[in-house]
């Protein structure tokens, strides 16, 4: 299973975050990227924030003003999809997993760890009026990956392995840890 990096982001709190076009990205975070209310947001397990692009591009085509570091997201990724993604060998077609908790890839020179889903906060509301609603719900709140918005709203990793990251460096699946 395997994507790539489209857009890394950072800010220096608070939402939208923009591009850079590299990144430091240490236990904590990315070097130069801060979070406006850092009791919520940040920490060794919500060091980074993930969101697909075809969850962007999913959003933006049911009218809210989205772009790629809209949602605080620190890395923007292509080609694997939140709700679906191949896993498995053997066989021309492998098993499908959704992405989840406990995923560790491999991302440039680093090691992140899935570690849940995010749950939007009130900071989003200036992107869409519902847009919290549309992208989180109750079965996503108690971890059912059938629910059709699952990662909408992206996963939060903890840093494994520090290291330098870029844009199209590839994102790969290495296992699962629980």
């Amino acid at each position: 299973m395997t994507g790539a990096i489209l857009q890394i982001n950072v800010s220096p709190g608070g939402v939208p975050k923009r591009p850079i076009p590299e990144a430091r990205v240490m236990p904590i975070g990315i070097q130069g990227d801060a979070s406006a209310h850092p009791r919520i947001h940040g920490g060794p397990n919500q060091a980074l924030l993930l969101i697909c692009s075809e969850a962007i591009d999913e959003l933006r085509a049911k009218g809210f003003s989205v772009y790629p570091g809209a949602l605080g997201e620190n890395l923007n990724i292509a080609g694997l999809d939140r709700r679906q993604t191949r896993v498995g060998l053997g066989g021309p077609f492998p098993p499908k997993k959704k992405m989840r908790p406990g995923q560790r890839y491999r991302v440039g020179e680093t090691l992140i760890e899935l570690t849940k889903v995010r749950a939007p906060c009130d900071t989003l509301s200036v992107l869409g009026p519902g847009i919290q609603a549309e992208i989180y719900d109750k079965a996503v709140k108690a971890g059912d990956p059938a629910s059709p918005r699952w990662g909408l709203s992206g996963f939060y990793a903890a840093v494994r392995q520090s290291g330098v990251i870029r844009p199209r460096d590839i994102i790969t699946l290495v296992d699962q840890a629980v």
